[in-house]
Order: C-alpha cells, then structure tokens, then sequence
C-alpha cells in the first residue's frame, strides 16, 4: 500500500469520526430542545447536513446516536490500556487510561449554549427516558467486555475462561459509575450536558481516587 493510499484511508476514518460525532451532538441537542418523542431520525440528519441513510450507516436508534459520545469515551480506556507498556504494573495502567479518556478527540463537536437551565431540565427528562437507560447499559456491558479483554491480554489471561480480567474490568466500571453518582450527590448543578459528550468537573479526580482504593484492595477507611 503506498503514502498515498494510506493517507487516503487515514482521511477518510477521520471524516467517518466526525460525521459520528456530528450525528450524536445533533440528536443530543435537538432531543434536549424538543423533547425525545418529537425529535426523527430524519431531523437529526438534516440538522448534521446529510441524508437519513448516512444516519442510519452509523446509528440503528436516536438513542444510540445521544449515548455515542459516552460509550466514545468509556471504549478509549480499552483502547488506552493497550497502549501502554507491557512493563508497568495493571493498575497504574488502567489509572492512567481511565484519566486520559477525558482528553477530547480531535473529531470533539463545539456545543453552544443559549439558555442554560432550559437545557439542563432538558438533559434530566432525556436521560430519564427508559430507552435512552437501556443504551446506557449497553454501552456499559460493550466497554466492560472491551476492557476485560485488555486487561487478559496484559495479564496472560483467557478473557473466555478466567474469572479474572472480569472482575477487573466489573471494577473499573463500578469505579466509573460510583464515581459519577458521587458527583452527582455532592456537586451542586450547572453542567448537567457535559455527562453525554464531556466529563464534568471533579470526575477525573473522583474515578483516580475509586481506582486507588480497588488497587489497595479496598481497605476499611
């Protein structure tokens, strides 16, 4: 394959990412402005500027197109964890990856917002709705399987057989969801939009602080 040929393909990935990204800001925006049952498939795509067989190429549901940027984000611990030195101890890795998920993509979608406190109401009836909840656990189970597999390649495990690389990966995501229901309780409100396509702020610090305590193994405060 030459230069050529592979800077073509690399182009096309990038325009493939920003498309997708694109899609999900959309079906965020108009669901939160609208309402989820006002809101088609067919205004999501007009409102990305293409057509609603390019929606349809990426996302099978309006749900899946608001969840992507989470599951985006949960998928590049993976994908992070891979990356880093066979040497250094799991759980300084697995640290390291679930920090660096925060760092925008490159294909990240500016968010302009108007009204505020109209958008924040807005965001709590989405999340709410059953079959956005639905997308939410399974974008969690498609991440921790992600994971697990990971972790049993960094370990020797055998993600089919052994107990292990799913009990991490059990862990990482428990550390996530505590860490976020956590901020949720103690942090006042004011950034509710950013839990679909940005990490609030305190999350990186919250979820270092949950894995710590798994990589100590949870010791009695």
């Amino acid at each position: 394959m030459s230069t050529e040929d592979v800077a073509r393909i690399g182009l096309r990935e990038r325009k493939k990412r920003e498309t997708r990204a694109m899609l999900s800001w959309a079906a965020v925006r108009l669901t939160v402005e609208r309402g989820f049952d006002r809101v088609r498939v067919e205004d999501i795509a007009e409102a990305a500027g293409v057509s609603p067989r390019t929606f349809n190429n990426y996302f099978s549901s309006k749900a899946e197109a608001i969840v992507a940027r989470h599951l985006d984000r949960a998928l590049r611990v993976a994908e992070i964890l891979r990356s880093r030195p066979a040497s250094e101890p799991l759980w300084e890795s697995i640290a390291y990856a679930a920090r660096a998920q925060f760092e925008p993509p490159p294909e990240t979608v500016a968010r302009p917002v108007t009204d505020r406190q109209q958008w924040i109401a807005g965001v709590r009836l989405m999340v709410a709705e059953p079959a956005m909840q639905g997308e939410f656990l399974r974008a969690g189970a498609l991440a921790e399987a992600e994971i697990a597999a990971a972790v049993a390649e960094r370990t020797g495990t055998d993600v089919n057989r052994d107990l292990y690389p799913h009990l991490v990966a059990a862990a990482v995501t428990a550390a996530g969801n505590v860490a976020m229901q956590h901020w949720l309780r103690t942090d006042p409100p004011g950034e509710m939009e950013r839990l679909l396509s940005e990490p609030p702020v305190g999350m990186e610090q919250l979820l270092s602080e949950a894995l710590a305590q798994f990589a100590a193994g949870l010791p009695t405060p």
